[in-house]
């Protein structure tokens, strides 16, 4: 089971989450998104979701580290056949870097987790058909989990 510190866990949920690519929107937990809604239709895909492989159990690395990991990631995803578009999340006002994402449509949660834990991540964003951004332990059982 994946246990965070209540103020670890509360970050993630504050955390702005930006994908880039030639229609920028910004996906914030919790909200439905219309823009990412249209997405999702422009791609055809009923799901999505924010993956990184920056700073392993939110430990900070020097950018080499996490570029080399970043670039890791983009062969995992590649590898399954799916797009990716560049994306970073950053919270609004505690200090930490932007930590670079891929905001990759089509990807299912289970392959998302999967790819969550093995780049030891503490947890991702998952859109579903809703087209509301949830936060997902790997570790735990469904989006929304929180412990």
């Amino acid at each position: 089971m994946n246990v965070l510190p209540p103020a670890l866990l509360r970050a993630y949920e504050e955390t702005e989450y930006h994908v880039g690519g030639d229609t920028p929107l910004v996906l914030r937990i919790g909200q439905h998104s219309a823009a990412l809604k249209a997405l999702h239709q422009r791609y055809a895909v009923a799901c999505s979701a924010v993956l990184t492989a920056a700073n392993p159990h939110s430990q900070l690395h020097d950018p080499a580290s996490n570029a080399l990991r970043q670039r890791g990631l983009a062969h995992d995803i590649a590898a399954l056949g799916l797009p990716c578009v560049d994306a970073r999340g950053q919270h609004p006002a505690n200090g930490w870097p932007a930590e670079a994402s891929f905001w990759v449509p089509g990807i299912d949660i289970q392959m998302a987790r999967q790819l969550g834990m093995r780049w030891e991540q503490n947890a991702f964003v998952f859109c579903g058909a809703d087209a509301v951004a949830r936060l997902v332990l790997p570790g735990c059982g469904k989006p929304g989990s929180k412990a």
